[in-house]
């Protein structure tokens, strides 16, 4: 199987434990995810099966969409509902013109502080491993991240709902801590649910549960997307089996005077409609092959 799944993870389990449970059941094909979801996390996981998994590099920057709940007056060490309390501040009366300020003041390039509790290394180390076993972790650098959408609500005298629209590298739960800190409290993340991933929607996720069940029966899985559609809005260029042949190949030149408009990358696709390459322009007329696809077996 060469495709990508949409997975609806399901919260308590991390997202390297989402990819085991579907790679024992298509082996030997190599299987991988993007964007990783925290285990109390649900919601959009892309799980990558077999040449699927060189897509990565072409499809992983795009923004993030999440909805969300903030609970206010309790900061806990990982900034979520998993992690142990570490710091408690009362909850002052939040009125509608407050967070439409908080809002403004957290929309557009921001600078946060990511979570201790991460897998950003230190000496080659994830810091939530360092955490883990009780060293003292100073925080990591601050990062710049763009945030296109933030809109909060108030759900109840101690908890905020926020949908917002991100770019790749944002932490939900920092933004928790510091739209916490901006209300005059403390907070941490109690909710996250990822509803979109670059072009990928949660409105086509199956859960994993029926994608594992449909694995294990053989049944058709509900929706699998080809490596071909997978990279969206890249120009296509379709090229004969001679033109094929020499890029399995490794002669680039095949590419030669084909070089499609409105790149610098774009999709190499066989007479039989199957993903070969991904190429990047180096002029109007010429093009060097980023990625080869095995065919299908």
């Amino acid at each position: 199987m060469n495709a990508i799944l949409l997975v609806d993870k399901p919260a308590g389990i991390s997202s390297a434990e989402v990819v085991r449970r579907v790679k024992s059941r298509v082996k030997p094909a190599r299987v991988g995810h993007l964007g990783t979801l925290d285990p109390f996390a649900t919601g959009l996981l892309p799980i990558m099966i077999g040449e699927a998994t060189k897509l990565a590099p072409f499809i992983d920057g795009g923004d993030k969409e999440y909805a969300g709940l903030i609970r206010l007056g309790v900061e806990t060490d990982t900034l979520d509902r998993d992690g142990a309390e570490v710091r408690r501040a009362e909850v002052p009366a939040i009125s509608a013109e407050k967070l439409a300020r908080v809002s403004a003041q957290f929309t557009g390039a921001i600078e946060q502080v990511p979570p201790v509790y991460s897998a950003i290394k230190r000496a080659g180390v994830p810091l939530y491993r360092l955490a883990r076993r009780g060293d003292d972790v100073a925080p990591p650098e601050k990062r710049s991240v763009k945030i296109k959408r933030l809109d909060l609500v108030c759900g109840a005298p101690d908890t905020i709902r926020f949908v917002t629209t991100c770019s790749p590298g944002t932490y939900a739960r920092s933004l928790a801590r510091d739209i916490g800190i901006a209300l005059g409290t403390v907070a941490h993340l109690d909710e996250l649910r990822r509803t979109r991933n670059g072009a990928f929607s949660i409105a086509d996720a199956t859960p994993l549960a029926d994608i594992l069940a449909a694995l294990d029966s053989g049944a058709p899985l509900a929706r699998l997307i080809s490596l071909r559609e997978a990279l969206v809005g890249f120009p296509e260029l379709v090229v004969d089996t001679t033109a094929e042949k020499r890029l399995r190949n490794g002669d680039s030149r095949a590419l030669d005077s084909q070089v499609p408009p409105n790149g610098p990358l774009f999709k190499v696709i066989s007479q039989g409609g199957e993903l070969i390459a991904v190429a990047r322009a180096t002029s109007r007329v010429t093009a060097i092959v980023e990625r080869i696809f095995n065919p299908p077996d």
